[in-house]
């Protein structure tokens, strides 16, 4: 580094309290508020999210359950996000959440702390999206969900563009998704090993793709089709008919919250990119709450602007129409097959999509390295030294391909049991959430008198706001581990409390057996 440089990193806010934490300099500190918010925006990333999971909130309430829904799980995601982001701001690392729990819990309970929060983290990168047909689907972290749904989706496109399902369109098998998974991690990974300011770049043309994709569409589909709805069934139909057998309606309401509760997620990407982002210490918070915020208002708009497109819910879910029951595909088909005689156009429009989905799983394994990078750094992880080297690039590459990897060799747990598959979505839902609420239930019990606030900072709220928070994913926790089918056989179960409760006595296993005598928390790197 030369002097120069020396200079600028000692006028960085981010550098200087990261320095004051006790750890070096090694990754470059490149990003701009901007760029860090669009790794965030781009990751919970609307057109990912509330297309690929349309299906779930079509069979559970229609559009009552997500026109008001999306509102209701957006508010309390804003409250939680404004909870991290106050933490953020105190403790700006690549750590993040593991970091935070580790300094709010004491230094008593701080390798406790950080080793359960560290670990439900890792493995809650793993989160569960519900497929288009209302069943359940397994990805395995967000890297796996992401690309693995863009496999899927690539593969309706491939259906629609060769006839359909009612015209002998191809169907591919599940292991041409797989497949497809393996050369969509390839890419990313590739990305993902460039020098930061290239995914900068990528990151900021992600966030423009999602907003402009946003509003092309929501304005498009809807004037393209033949038929639309009125306004007296976009924000009042309630639809009441699933596969689940389902009949309460307040059940049913609940069951279709979590459609926009799952879209709401991996919004911690601005902390674990805050080592490569100047001014950290101001710019990771305000990327965690921004994110969250336009995605809310968005979201909102893009749920509206489609819904309109909506007059036949049972012909959109059902497995016999061309798309094979996957909702959204099936909307922009008909848009544009109704209007022209072809659905051409409305494959054209799931290609924006597609490249939405693209980037969002390019930005989710960037987040995935970094957390790996930075657990590793303190010996947290298995081979911690091979994983936290960083190359001349100042990338950290092998916690890169090793996340590429493992998201690749869970993803083949799709071909085999369906059950396992469930239970391995069930800890990573719940695993992603409790990792968000341990940080904000540390702030507000043991650290509510010693916690010293940064630059962005709730003031006398910030208890109040830690509360709401924590309680909000002690209620989301519970909702779900609700039941989405009945009868409840071995194969509608929801597996989420056994697997959950599975993976809480492994990790308490693994610490009061083994990690107590040699898991002292974060290490730091450099003499404070």
């Amino acid at each position: 580094m030369n002097i120069e440089e020396c200079n600028k990193s000692a006028i960085d806010s981010g550098h200087a309290r990261l320095h004051e934490l006790g750890y070096k300099q090694e990754l470059k500190r490149d990003l701009s508020v901007l760029s860090n918010f669009a790794f965030s925006f781009s990751i919970i990333s609307v057109l990912t999210g509330l297309n690929t999971l349309f299906g779930t909130g079509l069979s559970f309430g229609g559009p009552i359950s997500y026109v008001y829904g999306w509102l209701i799980a957006g508010s309390f995601t804003m409250v939680v996000g404004f909870s991290m982001a106050e933490i953020c701001s105190s403790y700006p690392t690549s750590g993040g959440l593991y970091y935070w729990s580790a300094m709010l819990a004491g230094p008593t309970w701080a390798p406790f702390a950080s080793w359960i929060t560290g670990w439900f983290n890792i493995v809650g990168q793993t989160y569960l999206k519900k497929g288009h047909n209302g069943r359940k689907k397994i990805h395995w972290a967000v890297t796996t969900s992401v690309d693995y749904s863009l496999a899927q989706f690539l593969q309706v496109i491939i259906l629609l563009s060769t006839g359909g399902v009612n015209g002998g369109g191809y169907q591919a098998s599940k292991y041409v998704v797989i497949a497809l998974h393996a050369a969509i991690l390839l890419l990313h990974a590739i990305l993902n090993s460039l020098p930061i300011y290239w995914l900068s770049f990528f990151g900021q043309l992600a966030a423009a793709w999602n907003v402009l994709g946003v509003f092309v569409l929501m304005i498009l589909i809807p004037a393209v089709a033949t038929e639309r709805a009125n306004a007296k069934f976009v924000f009042t139909n309630f639809n009441t008919e699933n596969e689940g057998g389902i009949g309460n309606k307040v059940y049913i309401f609940v069951l279709g919250l979590l459609m926009s509760q799952y879209t709401l997620l991996g919004y911690d990407a601005s902390a674990h990119m805050t080592e490569e982002t100047k001014d950290a210490d101001t710019n990771g918070p305000k990327g965690i709450v921004c994110a969250i915020g336009i995605s809310l208002l968005v979201g909102w708009a893009y749920i509206l602007g489609i819904t309109f497109a909506v007059t036949d819910i049972p012909h959109l879910l059902s497995k016999n129409n061309d798309a094979g029951g996957y909702a959204i595909a099936q909307i922009f088909y008909d848009a544009f097959k109704n209007r022209f005689g072809s659905g051409v156009g409305g494959i054209l429009c799931l290609g924006v999509i597609a490249v939405a989905i693209f980037f969002c799983g390019m930005s989710s394994l960037t987040s995935n390295s970094r957390m790996a990078y930075a657990f590793s750094r303190d010996g947290a992880m298995p081979f911690s030294p091979f994983w936290r080297k960083v190359n001349d690039q100042e990338v950290p590459i092998n916690a890169v391909w090793m996340s590429a990897v493992i998201a690749f060799c869970m993803a083949l747990t799709s071909l085999g049991s369906l059950v396992a598959f469930q239970a391995m979505t069930s800890i990573a839902t719940i695993g992603l959430y409790i990792a968000y609420a341990l940080p904000s239930l540390f702030r507000v019990t043991l650290a509510r008198k010693s916690f010293t606030p940064g630059p962005f900072n709730l003031g006398r709220y910030g208890v109040v706001v830690g509360w709401i928070a924590v309680l909000w994913v002690a209620v989301i926790s519970v909702l779900f581990s609700l039941p989405v089918a009945y009868p409840i056989t071995d194969q509608t179960l929801n597996y989420t409390p056994v697997a959950v409760g599975g993976l809480l006595i492994l990790l308490l296993s693994s610490w009061f057996f083994s990690a107590r005598h040699w898991f002292k928390g974060p290490i730091t790197n450099i003499e404070v």
